[in-house]
């Protein structure tokens, strides 16, 4: 009987020390950038890092998660297409149905971040996290923001506090939800913010710390579905402005 007992503690223990099981799709953009020296943060050429090496640069995940890379496009994200967000989005959905895979973690590009990250927050179909983490400086940039973005991502993805909160944001140890996030600057590693309804939580010396969670459908939750859909319909946006004459207007219709 004693037996018995030191064998089931000593799984239970195993269990609660599992590390979660994460992917981390590679799209490209800054974070997977390269410069001539250690100083360009700006000019260098982004997208040229594949998944593989963003993961080498990252030793410590080993000890966080059980981490898995695959390199589904490798754009600069000002390039991201409505048919990479159609591949992206159903091998999130796949992968989320594995039991086997706790959470995504996806590496973008800061120029269309927002866009990419809300479509995934309509049409993932799953209360598993889906983080997606980015860079403003490139790999090769003294102080290179990308490795810790990508540690703190698979902290986030991996956590069971993120469970249901839909797609979310990490960059600069903020965690923002895809509906709320807002680009703010071209250059700080600090752009990124929420600045109407906050921040949902951070990273903290390695611990994920939410202050609240999203209220709005999402994932799950929304009526949305790219399961039977090869290709989005093209819609364009016109910006308009004071004595707008409608030249732009006219040639769109």
């Amino acid at each position: 009987m004693l037996k018995k007992v030191a064998i089931l503690a000593v799984v239970a223990s195993s269990l609660a020390f599992a590390k979660p099981n994460v992917v981390v799709l590679a799209t490209g953009g800054t974070i997977a950038g390269s410069g001539v020296s250690s100083t360009q943060y700006e000019g260098y050429q982004a997208a040229v890092t594949g998944v593989e090496k963003l993961l080498a640069a990252v030793p410590e995940l080993k000890n966080i998660a059980s981490v898995s890379g695959e390199q589904v496009a490798q754009v600069a994200s000002q390039d991201m297409s409505t048919d990479v967000w159609l591949k992206l989005a159903k091998r999130v959905n796949h992968l989320l149905q594995q039991e086997n895979v706790d959470g995504v973690v996806i590496t973008h590009g800061t120029n269309t971040m927002e866009e990419t990250a809300y479509f995934l927050n309509l049409v993932v179909k799953s209360k598993k996290p889906v983080v997606m983490v980015g860079a403003m400086r490139p790999g090769t940039a003294m102080s290179a923001d990308g490795p810790m973005n990508i540690y703190n991502g698979v902290l986030a993805a991996g956590s069971k506090d993120s469970i249901g909160k839909g797609v979310m944001v990490v960059l600069n140890d903020r965690i923002i939800s895809a509906r709320d996030i807002q680009k703010t600057d071209t250059i700080t590693v600090d752009t990124f913010k929420a600045p109407i309804f906050g921040y949902l939580g951070q990273v903290v010396d390695g611990k994920v710390v939410f202050f609240k969670n999203p209220i709005n459908k999402h994932t799950y939750e929304s009526e949305f579905d790219v399961t039977n859909i090869t290709k989005l319909p093209k819609v364009d946006i016109n910006y308009g402005y004071a004595n707008d004459s409608g030249v732009v207007i006219d040639a769109l219709v």
